[in-house]
């Protein structure tokens, strides 16, 4: 498949690259230059880390419980997983 760089540098992946691929607006690309100058590109997860002491996870437990206030769903799901990483 023959792609071409733009003026700033940047490449256009073809729609069938991209769904094949499963690639969607956000994804994100790890990019390495091989022996040879082989490019390869992989789509790769981004997990965000949120660090917080006892007492940040205390505050987070009883506002979840009081049932006040929605969290964004990417907050919610990284709160459900959360623990105490004292390193």
């Amino acid at each position: 498949m023959l792609i071409t760089i733009d003026k700033r540098g940047s490449i256009n992946l073809p729609a069938s690259l991209r769904k094949e691929m499963g690639l969607e607006p956000g994804s994100h690309l790890e990019v390495n230059i091989e022996d040879g100058g082989f490019i390869t590109i992989y789509p790769v997860e981004i997990y965000r880390k949120i660090r917080l002491s006892e007492k940040g996870l205390s505050k987070l437990e009883e506002a979840r419980e009081s049932g006040t206030e929605n969290l964004p769903d990417w907050f919610e799901k990284d709160l459900n997983d959360a623990g105490t990483d004292l390193q």
